[in-house]
């Protein structure tokens, strides 16, 4: 059975962050949501375990996931790692579940905060706080980390280019880096773009 569970308003001026329930104890939820209360965050559904998870992430387009099951299964964990990988969020799970295997696996699938033992409602806004500051932290090293691959990769292309007009035309590294930008900005293209194509071009030469 599927429940809508609405929260009051958020405080003025604190972004609301809008939170997917896992959660078969209706009971237990109701707990939750009213600990949540005039707070930053909002329970707006409550679902059962047995839900499809990617579809309600779909559908309700939550900001963080609250789970709370006896061990995960297979199917969530799955698709944990699915959400992790295309629309990543906040996962905080609850579970009875203490086995180094099962925690290793729920974390390498996206859980920013796997907590062992019964979900008790005043420990949910200091978790949750927990689990928000240490995945924007992740994210941002994430992004950073992918920026400097992408920027070394481009440079790695620009190089080998370069290297390929030294040895074609017979310019000095001074001077294919200089027909290479005058290229970029004749064409409005960026630097390593010119350098894809001229590989692409050179190389078969």
């Amino acid at each position: 059975m599927r429940h809508n569970v609405l929260t009051n308003d958020k405080q003025v001026g604190t972004p609301l962050l809008r939170i997917l329930l896992i959660d078969d104890d209706q009971q237990r939820a109701d707990s939750i949501t009213s600990v949540l209360n005039n707070s930053r965050y909002k329970v707006i559904h409550l679902a059962s375990p047995d839900m499809a998870l990617l579809k309600q992430v779909d559908d309700i387009k939550p900001d963080i996931i609250v789970i709370d099951i006896e061990s995960p299964s297979r199917d969530i964990l799955d698709s944990l790692s699915t959400i992790s990988h295309y629309n990543p969020k906040p996962v905080v799970m609850f579970s009875a579940q203490e086995d180094t295997n099962t925690i290793n696996q729920s974390i390498a699938s996206g859980v920013s905060a796997y907590v062992v033992g019964d979900l008790e409602p005043e420990r949910v806004k200091p978790i949750l706080d927990a689990a928000v500051a240490r995945f924007r932290e992740y994210q941002k090293i994430k992004t950073e980390l992918s920026d400097t691959k992408q920027q070394l990769a481009s440079r790695n292309t620009i190089d080998q280019a370069k290297r390929l007009l030294m040895k074609k035309k017979k310019l000095s590294e001074d001077e294919a880096f200089k027909a290479m930008r005058k290229t970029a900005m004749d064409t409005g293209q960026k630097l390593d773009d010119v350098a894809k194509t001229l590989i692409s071009l050179l190389d078969n030469f």
